[in-house]
């Protein structure tokens, strides 16, 4: 096996297994979509896409953001805890946002394409683990969170690709490196923006965001055309009984 890290800047460079990763808050809310009883995750690049898609679609949902803000005509925001609490059940949701969707459509060299946060961290690494035994064994791991521009050097999505990476190698200090990560990332400042009672930014993501492989599926990709517009349709698949 052969584990290499790029970021969303450079998602075409990301081959073989790519695992995208968004913690705040994109694939977070996918999961809970999914829990809730989603039927089927549409992912797109841009707002333009998803109305489209949802013209060809008239009773899908729309899920998103731009600038960590609802966009008008959409359904829901960006909240995993939103989410959690909205009435999906048999729904196609289409998701529009600034990171996860976009290096989930952007990675278009992926052999295979899994979705991922913390709270399907460990059922993702283990569904990897199993596609890279029958494959040519090299998995990409893609935190979309920028870093840099802003002097952030390290991001959750880097603290979930560490995870990932402990769990593929099998590491015995997985979980406690895991729960360093995440103890830093509580007291950075990073989650500040949740603490100010900005209505896109519910409190509550912290915690639905945080809550570590509650979720025992693997979120999975196939890339897909229509009428000019590429996008990406997800399934949640059971991978860890327990």
């Amino acid at each position: 096996m052969e584990i290499q890290r790029v970021y969303r800047t450079d998602a075409a460079q990301a081959r073989g297994i790519v695992l995208v990763i968004d913690v705040f808050r994109a694939f977070s809310v996918a999961a809970y979509a999914f829990a809730g009883g989603v039927q089927q995750l549409w992912l797109v690049r841009a707002v333009e896409d998803a109305l489209a898609l949802r013209e060809r679609e008239p009773k899908a949902r729309l899920a998103g953001e731009v600038g960590g803000r609802l966009i008008p005509g959409f359904d829901f925001n960006n909240s995993p805890a939103r989410m959690a609490a909205a009435d999906v059940q048999g729904r196609l949701l289409i998701q529009c946002t600034g990171a996860g969707t976009q290096g989930a459509v952007g990675a278009v060299n992926a052999s295979h394409l899994l979705l991922c946060s913390l709270v399907n961290a460990r059922a993702t690494a283990a569904y990897a683990r199993e596609l890279a035994a029958t494959t040519d064994g090299l998995i990409t791991l893609m935190p979309t969170e920028p870093i840099g521009a802003t002097g952030i050097t390290t991001t959750e999505d880097d603290i979930c690709a560490d995870y990932l990476e402990a769990l593929l190698t099998e590491r015995a200090d997985a979980e406690q490196a895991r729960d360093n990560g995440i103890a830093w990332l509580r007291t950075s400042g990073r989650l500040a923006i949740f603490e100010q009672g900005i209505p896109d930014f519910p409190f509550e993501d912290i915690a639905a965001a945080l809550a570590v492989d509650r979720f025992h599926f693997a979120m999975v990709g196939t890339r897909e055309h229509w009428n000019q517009i590429a996008y990406i349709r997800c399934n949640a698949e059971i991978y860890l009984k327990h």
